[in-house]
Parts: structure tokens; sequence; C-alpha cells
């Protein structure tokens, strides 16, 4: 009879090693393969036998003894009750069968849950360990190849994780494994069928029980008495992963680490290579160069997994795991390769104790479903990495990396992807810096989550910028962005608020085109949602849209954003609306009175009234505090374009910088606004205008009805003209031309004393 060992203590980390001897000497024998037969049946011409002639066939009693006997050594014995050990025999393989179908479905469930790279190595360990071996060893190609690419150079394997049972438990309540074993998550518990005290340190019995996992009273009685095992076990049983205490996840780090320790493992906890060498033998190597042509080259390139002791595994492993590495003896250690879609990526190596029955040549079947499937998985990953740093790139580069600094007002932003599976979408936002000290204000939305949506709103980003610059009017940039949107096709809709602030003036003239109001949190605290006509949304065509001008106090907060703010399945956009109205009224009533919020942490706090199920698309935010300039800090003069204009410019500036005590400013600003000033009279048609600005620094700008944009270039010797833009360029910190619908605008800034 075979030993099944009590209920609950079967495990696949044992299969094929508890039942019956014929299963253990190659079930090749006839009692294995139905010989039984023979023994039971008579040939059709037979004449069954008379009583006088049974009786005279009855074996003795000590035949029968013999027949027992027999029995329990696995020989065929021609009898009835041999029929019976060959169906049990069946029954059991059967069911041993049955347990490695099920440890192999939940096995590669558990792998093929990972998304990224260290979940799904981490699936492979969590999987494995113990239920199908006591410690794992995961090598991955360094780098790691994506996709098609060829991989050039030599090809390195780095440890990317190790995991095992821990080697010294103490003072833990053990419990029995499972019947059904399956790979379970970090921190899942066995459920318990009995507590007893843990074995001593030097006890070489896992924490899954007295008989590890699957193991039945034979395979305990065949690993000695404890004192045989504390002698045999003076030293760790594993020595590839020294004795180092488990980690947080339940991985476990390996002593001793070489150069200042193993490798950093992403996935939390997993145990990191060493190279030193402990009492019991030298830990696994970090790094393994495979040589081409080599015996590990061999055995990555057959792809199947072998058995440590096989003569192409015995010479492969010390180029793996470093020479002078100690393994378990017997088929205790299997080197299985994984092989992605298209090349090897890697290696595993599976281990168990010596006092755990050893592996079976059908464990090998199992080595080779973890590491396929944890190979695939980690090339889905590696190739979801990718993309995911590819949208990332894109979103970021769609962005502003920083926003502009203008004159009279403070900005900040936030952008926050849909989910994490949806890192790209069509929402975005931007500041542009106009002639005039103003700044344009844009935020936008196109339809969509995808590569496309980014795309498209790329080229509307781009739009907008460059109408911006010609300084058309705000419904005149929507106009145009229709059109750009229906030359991009039918089916491109987009939304779009487009504002421009003006600091001297305190006003802002907003255009709408299907896009969300705007939010204005006033210095007293008072939020109100600006009433401006919502329009048509960018790409239907044929449609007008309408700007409004409104007051822009300083010290006033406006806020931008796209409707994923607001907008949710739990929520209509209007409810979403008054509930960010509300929050920003309690935010400013947390700050002093007279005073406005800081800018970044009322982001945060916008941000906050999303709830967990909010977050059904991306949002773009957008907030400019208005700070406006004083009027005394502006002087602005119309001079007609005449022969005396520029000594008039000249005397009007002197009498500017010493109203605002910057005296010492006076010859480079009359330098400078004499010669740009010479400029404009001699093509204007029209007044020019001259406006100086003291903010952090002194502005000029001359403007005119010259569309012509005037160049920097370098004059010849017998030239009478084209030095003036020089001198300008020599001694001004900055200087620049802007093209406007009336004309255009040279400015140039000095840094105040």
């Amino acid at each position: 009879m075979t030993h099944a060992g009590p209920a609950g203590h079967e495990g696949p980390g044992s299969y094929g090693g508890h039942g019956s001897q014929a299963d253990q000497q190659g079930r090749t024998g006839p009692a294995g393969a139905g010989g039984h037969e023979a023994a039971g049946r008579r040939r059709p011409d037979e004449q069954p036998p008379t009583p006088a002639a049974a009786q005279a066939q009855a074996p003795p009693a000590s035949a029968q003894a013999r027949r027992r006997d027999g029995e329990s050594a696995g020989e065929h014995v021609p009898s009835e009750a041999g029929a019976d050990g060959g169906e049990a025999e069946r029954v059991e393989r059967e069911r041993r069968g049955g347990d490695r179908l099920r440890f192999v479905g939940a096995a590669t469930r558990r792998i093929a849950r990972g998304v990224d790279l260290d979940e799904t190595v981490l699936g492979l360990c969590r999987a494995s360990v113990p239920a199908y071996a006591d410690a794992i060893l995961v090598y991955l190609r360094d780098p790691l190849p994506v996709g098609d690419e060829r991989p050039t150079g030599p090809v390195v394997l780095r440890l990317r994780r190790s995991d095992r049972i821990p080697e010294y438990p103490q003072f833990t309540q053990v419990t029995a494994a499972p019947q059904v074993p399956e790979a379970r998550t970090p921190g899942e518990t066995r459920p318990a069928r009995g507590e007893r005290e843990a074995p001593a340190p030097g006890d070489s019995r896992d924490a899954a029980g007295a008989e590890g996992p699957g193991e039945t009273g034979d395979a305990q009685h065949s690993r000695g008495s404890r004192p045989e095992r504390e002698r045999a076990a003076s030293g760790p049983l594993l020595p590839l992963l020294g004795g180092a205490p488990p980690t947080a996840d339940g991985g476990h780090g390996l002593s001793g680490t070489e150069g200042g320790g193993g490798p950093a493992d992403a996935g939390g906890g997993g145990g990191g290579a060493t190279g030193a060498t402990g009492a019991a033998g030298a830990a696994a190597a970090e790094l393994a160069h495979v040589r081409p042509g080599g015996p590990l080259a061999e055995v990555l390139r057959g792809v199947r997994p072998v058995f440590a002791d096989s003569p192409a595994a015995s010479a492969a492993l010390p180029e793996l795991l470093g020479p002078g590495r100690d393994l378990p003896s017997g088929h205790r250690a299997v080197l299985a390769p994984l092989r992605g879609r298209r090349r090897v990526i890697g290696a595993a190596v599976f281990l168990r104790r010596p006092d755990r029955p050893a592996f079976e040549p059908d464990d090998l079947l199992i080595a080779a479903q973890l590491a396929t499937h944890t190979a695939l998985g980690v090339d889905k990953a590696v190739l979801y990495g990718r993309e995911a740093y590819i949208a990332d790139e894109l979103q970021r580069t769609m962005l502003p990396d920083e926003l502009p600094q203008p004159t009279g007002v403070q900005l900040a932003s936030r952008y926050l992807p849909a989910a994490e599976t949806a890192r790209v979408g069509g929402d975005w936002y931007d500041a542009i810096p106009l002639p005039g000290s103003r700044v344009a204000l844009v935020v936008g939305d196109v339809m969509g989550h995808s590569m496309t949506s980014a795309a498209i709103m790329g080229q509307l980003r781009t739009t907008a910028q460059t109408l911006a610059g010609l300084d058309l009017p705000p419904q005149e940039v929507l106009h145009h962005l229709d059109e750009q949107a229906q030359r991009l096709g039918s089916d491109r809709m987009a939304t779009c608020l487009y504002a421009v602030y003006d600091p001297v003036a305190h006003r802002i003239i907003v255009a709408n085109a299907g896009h969300p109001p705007p939010v204005m949190l006033h210095r007293s605290g008072r939020a109100e949602v600006l009433r401006i006509p919502s329009g048509a949304p960018i790409g239907v065509g044929g449609v007008d849209f309408e700007a409004v001008e409104l007051d822009a106090p300083a010290g006033a907060t406006l806020l931008l954003y796209t409707d994923g703010l607001v907008e949710s399945r739990q929520r209509d956009v209007w409810t979403g609306i008054e509930h960010l109205r509300e929050r920003l009224a309690a935010t400013a009533r947390l700050t002093r009175p007279g005073a406005s919020a800081p800018l970044e942490p009322l982001c945060d706090e916008v941000l906050d009234i999303l709830g967990p199920g909010d977050r059904d698309d991306d949002i773009a935010l957008l907030a400019a505090r208005f700070d406006g300039i004083a009027p005394s800090d502006v002087a602005y003069w119309y001079l007609d374009p005449r022969a005396q204009t520029a000594g008039q410019a000249r005397r009007l500036a002197r009498r500017a910088l010493a109203r605002w005590d910057l005296e010492e400013l006076t010859d480079p600003v009359e330098l400078l606004v004499s010669e740009i000033v010479t400029n404009a009279v001699r093509y204007a048609e029209r007044p020019i205008t001259l406006r100086l600005l003291r903010t952090d620094t002194l502005r000029c700008e001359v403007g005119d009805d010259v569309p012509q944009l005037p160049r920097l270039r370098q004059a010849r010797a017998t030239d009478e003209g084209g030095r003036g833009l020089y001198l300008v360029n020599r001694l001004a910190r900055r200087w620049g031309a802007t093209r406007l619908s009336t004309g255009k605008v040279v400015w140039f800034e000095l840094a105040l004393p």
C-alpha cells in the first residue's frame, strides 16, 4: 500500500516522491502498466477449474505472506491483491497529476497578474516558494531587450530577485500546508490545521509543518531523527542564499554583500545578490557574463529546464552562480532558461533543501511552464514600460516645461492623467507672454485619451502659440483654431478658453469655445463663476466666437481648468463647478483678511475636491494671480512722426527717470530710445507710441504702424546707417520686436540699479 500522508500535507513540492516503490523505480514494470491483467483473467479456451483443483491451487499461508511482501516491494504478484495495488497506483498518479495541474494553473495566474517587471518576477517567486521549491534565484539580461531590437554587446545576466523560506524560524506559530496548494499573494497565510511549537534553530523542518509541503510519513522517516538533522544542519541548508532573516515583504536578502550591498530590488524586499563567502559556502553572484559557445550559453539555447547534476547544468551553473558555489545534492536544483517571444532573456534556479524530497522528471515540466509564463510576462512588462515611457515623454513635451514669469501676474499649474493605464490625453494649458507686458492664458481639452488625442492637442497648442504671437484678439484666435481643427479631420473636436490679461489696464478679455467657465477668487474671499458666452467647440465650423472684457482687480486669482476637475460619473459639470467655487471660498477663509492664498497650496486644495471615483478624465489646471502694474509705474506718450520726435522722446524719458529716481539709467535710456524712435519716425505714417514701465526691470516700448520687423545686421564701414539695433543689442539686457495686428512693437529692458 502507498503512504499518501495526512490530509493537508500533500503539495506539489514533493510530487512523485511519496507513492509506491514501483513509482519510485520508474513505473516501468508490468504492475505499474496494467500487468496484473493476467492474474485475474483466463483465456477463452481455458476451462474453469474444479473445486478440487482450486483447492490444490490455493497457496499455503507462507505463500500468502510472500504475496503481501511482494506487493509491498512493488513486485508483480499474480493475485487479486496485485490488481488492487495497480489500481491504487493509478489513483495516486492521477491525484498527483491533478495537484500539478492545479498548482500550475494557480501559479500562472499569479504570474500573469503582474503588469510591470518587478510584479512579474515577484509573482514567480511567490508562486514557487514554498509550494514548488524552497528557494529561487531569478536572473535577467542587463539590459533587457525591447521588442524586435537586436541587443549588441556581450550577454550579461543580473540577479533580479531571490526568495526562499526561512532557514531559522523562531517562536512562530506553525500551520500545516493546505491540501490544494496555490500561489498566494505576499502576506496571505495558510489555514491552520493545528499549532505546535516552532522548531529549534538547528531543526531542518521548515515553517510549513513537521513534514515539508506534500511530504508523507515515509519521507519524514527518510530524513532521519531530529539529532541527525541538527547535525546535518550545522550551516545554512541553502548556502547560495546565506542566512539573512526574512525581509518585510516575505522575500529574503543575502548576507555578506560585497561592494556595498546586493542589487536594489524595485519589487520591495526581494533578496539581493552577494559575492561574499559564508560559513557554508559562497552566495550567488550578482552578475554573470555568458561566454559565447560556453556551457551556460548552450543550456540557455536549449530552452528546456535541466537538473543541476546533469552534465550540461553542472558546467553551466558555475558560470551563472560563480565558481565554488555549493548546490544541494541530487535532483534538488533545477536550471530553467527564460525564453521570451524571440530570445532568451534570463534564467531561474529552483532549489530544494536536503531535508525535502528531490525533484522528479515531471517537475521539469512544471519548471518549464513557470519559466515560459514568466518570460512572456517579462516581455509584456518591458513592452508596457516602453509604451509608458513614450506616453510620459509625449505628454511631457506637449505641455510647458515651466511657466513664464511675466510682469504683473503669478502663475501655477497642475496636470493629472486620467489613470495609470491612460497616461496621455488631450488636455493642455499654456501661458504666452505678449507685447505690452500682457499675457495670454490658454486651457483646452481634445476629446479622447490616446496618442491621437495628444498629437492633435500638440498641433492645436502650437497653432495657438503662433496666433498669440500675432497678437490677434481672443475671438480671432479661436476662429483660426476652429479652422485648423477642421483641416486635421472631420471628427477632431476640442474645447478651449483663451484669455488675455493686461496688467497696466487691470482688464482681461476672455473668449470661450465650449469650455467650462473660469472661476475668479477675489482678495476679499468671494469666489464667482465668470459669466461668459460658452460658444461652440472647436472643430464644429461656421460658428462665430464672442469675447467679453472684464475687470481683473489686483490680488484676484483666476482659475482655468478642464472638465475632468468638475465632471465625473457621480456628478454633472455644474454641480462640480459649484463645488469648486465653494472650495475656493473655504480656502480663502483660511488666510488672513486682505491677503491672497498662496498659489501652489491653492492648486493642491483644488485637486482635493476629487473623490476616489472622480478620476474619469485627465485634468489640466492653470491658476493666475493678478498683481498688476500700478499707474505710478507707467509713463505713456503718443508722438507724431516728425524730425523733432527723437529729441522729444529723449526729454520725456529723462523726466520719467528723474521722477522714479533712476537718473543712473538716463544716458543708456536716452541713447536707445533715440535710436528706436528715429527708426520708427523714418517709416511710420501714423503717431508712434512710447511707454516706460518700472517693475523689477525698466522696460521701454516703441510702437508704430509698420508691420515689418527690424533685423539685426552687421553694418559695413561705408554704410551710413544700420548700427542702431547693434547698440540696442550691446547695451540692453534683453530686447525684441513683436508684430501686432496694427503694426509692431520694439522693446528693450535694462536692469534697475
